[in-house]
């Protein structure tokens, strides 16, 4: 039988089915699965004449509804950032005032370069970035409740019927939620997909997904810029990254990768109670990469913006006439539409690129003080308002996650894909924030 012959017999039998059962081919292929399923239980299984209702059962009845368990859902995720933003206001405040004082021993230390060195650039720097430890720690011990419960293949499964709508199934929502964490993770995760298109599109949106290394970004900024409701803007970006990912899948599946997506069968384990020592575990084995990303890359990444901000010799630290400063100012145009304009916004995103926590040491180094002064210096010397806030964490949150990611969907895929990566998430995180900018400025003027 030739392959077009082999098509059309495909193509008749899906038809057939269609015509006869009024499904498509995949529902009723499961229903037959789940029928001999069925009928297998039957004959080997004894039940009790009244089969009551597990634990598990009566609680999916409320978190799995086909109608509550979205909204459940949201307001899970809700509460989870209410809970890191609480929580961790009084914490980052000790850890900041601790590197406070450390900058204030580096100032009577000579020679002057070496003073300015540890104050303005290891200590504003690696400290602005320390400082964000507890709510990326309390952010993994909540997503590790959430996933040794049970809950996180349950909000897969309430998501299930949204992404068929997109061309994908619930699985493809797990390496999506596991982005919450880290993006490299998630992008390997994608290897239980066993469709080729589902599993491209699945890698190529996952970077959408706000991972741990962008909260300090969204922390910094929405504490200063929206103190009242910093926790529901840091949950606006979360929801806006998982749209615009799947947006993207949309997209995607309807161009790149059109076709069918593959069978997918959820399997929901029974919920059971976290243990305080499970979640540690969890927490620490997801928290380590960014302690070693702070003692590894973001050092490295601080004393390069330090040494870029005091070159050429005799230049006023951190000026436009530095050789970062220089760079910054070559980049800033570009972002002239979404409002951020200015060479240190554009120098930090530039090292963005290495890891998402240099944009918030970068700036630290850039203005030589610590989390608690960043913010206001933003708003003092380059004079953002809460919408230019707004849209530079936008940018910050849709554009290329870090180098690591990007290797690692090269590794996963193909450096083609890699590439296609690098652009498509560049050109995604400048039209969102463009669009935020220029609506905002019409809505609330100026």
């Amino acid at each position: 039988m030739s392959r077009e012959e082999i098509i059309q017999a495909k193509d008749k039998s899906i038809g057939h089915l269609r015509s006869v059962l009024g499904d498509d081919a995949e529902t009723v292929i499961s229903g037959a699965r789940y029928g001999f399923i069925s009928g297998l239980l039957k004959d080997t299984l004894k039940k009790p004449r009244i089969e009551k209702a597990t634990t598990s059962d009566k609680i999916d009845r409320v978190l799995v509804h086909r109608i509550w368990g979205i909204p459940i859902f949201l307001g899970i995720m809700y509460g989870m950032f209410q809970f890191v933003f609480t929580l961790s206001g009084p914490l980052m405040g000790l850890i900041d005032a601790g590197f406070g004082s450390l900058a204030g021993i580096a100032e009577g230390i000579s020679p002057d370069w070496w003073s300015s060195l540890l104050g303005d650039g290891i200590i504003s720097g690696v400290g602005s970035v320390i400082s964000f430890i507890p709510p990326i720690f309390l952010l993994f011990i909540a997503i590790s409740v959430l996933e040794d419960c049970g809950y996180l293949s349950r909000a897969a499964f309430v998501m299930d019927r949204v992404m068929h709508r997109i061309g994908l199934h619930g699985r493809s929502f797990i390496p999506m939620i596991l982005g919450f964490g880290c993006t490299i993770p998630a992008v390997m995760a994608c290897r239980t997909i066993e469709n080729r298109k589902d599993r491209l599109t699945t890698m190529l949106v996952t970077p959408f997904m706000s991972c741990g290394a962008r909260l300090p970004i969204f922390v910094l900024l929405a504490g200063v810029f929206f103190p009242a409701r910093a926790g529901l803007v840091v949950f606006a970006m979360y929801l806006i990254g998982i749209g615009i990912a799947i947006f993207s899948a949309w997209i995607l599946r309807k161009s790149l990768f059109a076709g069918e997506s593959g069978h997918f069968v959820m399997e929901l384990p029974p919920y059971r109670l976290p243990t305080f020592h499970g979640a540690m575990i969890h927490m620490w084995e997801r928290g380590k990469h960014f302690l070693k990303r702070a003692g590894t890359i973001i050092f490295a990444a601080v004393v390069a913006v330090w040494l870029l901000a005091s070159l050429p010799w005799g230049v006023e630290y951190a000026s436009a006439g530095s050789i970062l400063g220089r760079i910054g100012s070559a980049v800033a145009p570009v972002f002239t539409p979404c409002g951020f304009a200015q060479w240190p916004a554009a120098a930090s995103l530039v090292f963005g690129f290495l890891a998402k926590e240099i944009v918030v040491g970068s700036l630290g180094a850039i203005f030589a003080v610590g989390e608690a002064g960043l913010g206001g210096a933003l708003a003092s010397q380059l004079g953002w308002t809460p919408l230019v806030a707004f849209s530079f964490m936008v940018f910050s949150l849709l554009y290329v996650p870090c180098v690591a990611s990007i290797a690692t969907i090269r590794s996963e895929a193909s450096a083609k894909w890699a590439w296609f990566a690098i652009g498509y998430t560049c050109a995604v995180a400048w039209v969102a924030a463009t669009v935020i900018y220029q609506i905002g400025r019409v809505v609330l003027g100026g």
